[in-house]
């Protein structure tokens, strides 16, 4: 059976992110579409779940899958589209009348970062490079950073997530098991919270793991299954 996948990126905003699991899953025989969110500082969550809704060209249903920053658009397009699951992937998971720059520090993500860097002998301070793309291959990681039309933030990060609650649709979330930004304890803490959710999809590869792990990460998408206990340490 065939699924149709809405995919939203990160806060870099570009489909690219995407490309290597678009065509891992219309290889395996599902249709995928990756998003291009606006670009603009004064871009609110709004302008990017219309930008959403106005890509996906079929009526549906659709599973929504959200990269990281993505966590807090995703939920917004279940008003706008026949919806029947929401995938998060190592998702920045909002609360009602949190903003995405409050996140940071509402949830403790700092301090889990530098515990997993301090643990791993890394530098707490974050860098891109280093803690991004540690497992993404040199060629990905230079057409990455050649790119320029990268999404500015300012309007996102200053709204309020409109939602009352999470919507009533199935949610999964699927973590990178090496991710440096958003360590796997931290995100397991969060989920719980925010979620009620007491098992995540673990999967190997860090938090751009749709570049270097697309085949794994297709496999967890396609599984409808809220966790994989073989791939949880």
């Amino acid at each position: 059976m065939s699924t149709d996948l809405l995919l939203i990126p990160g806060a870099d905003g570009r489909p690219w992110f995407w490309h290597r699991l678009v065509a891992e899953l219309e290889r395996r025989g599902h249709r995928a579409v990756a998003v291009d969110l606006p670009k603009s500082a004064t871009s609110t969550l709004d302008d990017y779940a219309d930008a959403a809704a106005a890509a996906a060209d079929g009526d549906g249903p659709w599973t929504v899958v959200a990269q990281s920053l993505g966590a807090f658009t995703a939920p917004l397009l279940c008003s706008r589209l026949r919806v029947e699951r929401l995938v998060l992937v190592n998702p920045m998971i909002p609360r009602p009348g949190e903003t995405a720059g409050d996140w940071w520090e509402n949830t403790g993500q700092g301090p889990a970062s530098a515990e997993a860097a301090a643990r791993d002998q890394r530098p707490a301070e974050f860098d891109l490079a280093r803690d991004f793309f540690h497992d993404v291959s040199p060629e990905l990681t230079e057409q990455a950073f050649a790119g320029t039309d990268v999404a500015e933030l300012d309007g996102v990060f200053a709204q309020v997530w409109p939602l009352d609650s999470w919507p009533a649709v199935p949610t999964q979330v699927i973590q990178g098991s090496d991710d440096r930004f958003f360590p796997l304890e931290f995100q397991r803490r969060v989920a719980r919270e925010r979620l009620g959710l007491d098992q995540l999809a673990v999967i190997p590869g860090g938090h751009l793991n749709a570049l270097s792990r697309p085949v794994e990460l297709a496999d967890a998408l396609l599984s409808r299954s809220p966790a994989d206990p073989a791939a949880t340490p």
